[in-house]
């Protein structure tokens, strides 16, 4: 049976590690590190996302400063709002909770975030760091699948690697954060001609087009590892509804090992963006 990776346990030690990190910066100059949430009407999936970003900043010691802001607020306004988070000390990160409104402009007003407080890693700036290996800040969830794979992959050098989905939110930085440790990524997505007859060559699969069950078993080839990204919410036939990924879990106990939906990258999305504020936190400070 394929190696289960329990991004929830990792979850819990990447946000012990933030917390003592936190306490650290404390000690060292009297600032505890604080985190702008700015969310902008009330989209029931956004309203879960930041309480639950919230709750998880306040367990591991980071300041959240919430912003709520009604669906109609004029672009303006919103960036008006992000000026003044920029130019506030007290503040080390900024979230804009994704999407906005249809009246705003959701790549300009994250090109407005100062890149030093871009805990996504959104920003052109830092994506640009990404790109040349020069630093900046990552994108959380792509910088999740790495410690997870980290946890199942001690060489990167020479494996083959397929991602599957070319987001620049997941697709592309994950492709460039693999690019650095070495491997030799494919990029796909499901347009891509033949896509199983290229996933079953790799050594690393990372699904992310948004697609359940998009990855069967034959796409798969003995002892690869499996990161599955994707998460849908389906109709189930009694009337209740369930979350599944982009890949046929069912189908995969001949991978070496697959991260499961829910409970595998999902989490450690969460814990990389308190690490996030707290590594801004640290850089704003000299640390």
């Amino acid at each position: 049976m394929a190696q289960i990776i329990d991004g929830r346990a990792m979850a819990r030690a990447l946000s012990a590690e933030t917390t003592a990190r936190v306490e650290a910066l404390r000690t060292r100059t009297g600032h505890a590190p604080a985190l702008a949430v700015v969310l902008v009407g009330g989209d029931p999936a956004s309203e879960v996302y930041v309480r639950r970003k919230i709750a998880e900043c306040c367990k591991a010691g980071i300041l959240s400063v919430e912003h709520r802001l009604p669906a109609d607020t004029a672009q303006a306004t919103l960036l008006d709002l992000i000026e003044r988070l920029n130019l506030d000390g007290d503040i080390d990160g900024i979230l804009i909770q994704l999407p906005l409104p249809e009246q705003i402009d959701a790549a300009l007003v994250l090109d407005r975030i100062d890149p030093a407080k871009d805990v996504d890693g959104f920003h052109p700036v830092n994506v640009g760091r990404l790109s040349t290996g020069t630093g900046g800040l990552v994108p959380c969830t792509p910088l999740g699948v790495m410690k997870l794979l980290d946890s199942v992959v001690d060489d990167y050098r020479g494996l083959d690697v397929v991602v599957i989905g070319k987001s620049n939110i997941v697709g592309k930085p994950v492709a460039m954060l693999l690019l650095e440790r070495e491997a030799t990524v494919t990029v796909t997505h499901i347009e891509t001609r033949g896509l199983p007859d290229v996933a079953r060559k790799a050594d690393i699969i990372v699904a992310a087009a948004g697609v359940p069950h998009l990855v069967r078993g034959y796409w798969v080839k003995p002892g690869a590892i499996v990161i599955d990204v994707g998460i849908t919410r389906i109709m189930q036939e009694d009337g209740s509804t369930r979350l599944v990924g982009d890949c046929a879990m069912e189908e995969l106990a001949h991978a070496r090992a697959v991260t499961p939906v829910p409970g595998g990258v999902g989490p450690m999305t969460i814990a990389c963006l308190l690490s996030n504020t707290v590594t801004a936190a640290e850089r704003a400070r000299h640390e």
